[in-house]
């Protein structure tokens, strides 16, 4: 089995900054493409930042220029750098990978979701 867990998350206050992390682990054979979602209450989960393997990036028009994503492909850990951050930035962030696993089978992988509160 593959595990993705998340930890950085917290109440912050506006224009503050964050780090999250999550870790890849159990059978993990290689990752591709790694990204951040994340889901406010009554909206949809939405795309915040893509990483492929060779660092390739991409991210939502609403976070460009304050976040920024990373990753070590040694560690198995992917990370996301939030500064600037806004109210509007309130949700609960989710790791997601592309990962194939020692026995060959590939398969995306979610975190268990990580909150994030911007708030005065």
């Amino acid at each position: 089995q593959v595990q993705l867990v998340e930890s950085g998350g917290g109440l912050v206050q506006p224009g503050g900054s964050l780090r999250l992390s999550c870790a890849a682990s159990g059978m993990v054979f290689s990752i591709y493409t790694m990204a951040w979602y994340r889901q406010a209450p009554g909206k949809q989960r939405e795309l915040v930042a893509t990483i492929t393997s060779g660092g390739n990036t991409n991210y939502a028009d609403s976070v460009k220029g304050r976040f920024t994503i990373s990753r070590d492909n040694a560690k198995n850990t992917v990370h996301l750098q939030m500064n600037s951050l806004k109210p509007e930035d309130t949700a609960v962030y989710y790791c997601n990978a592309d990962i194939r696993t020692v026995s060959g089978a590939y398969q995306n992988y979610w975190g268990q979701g990580t909150q994030v509160t911007v708030s005065s």
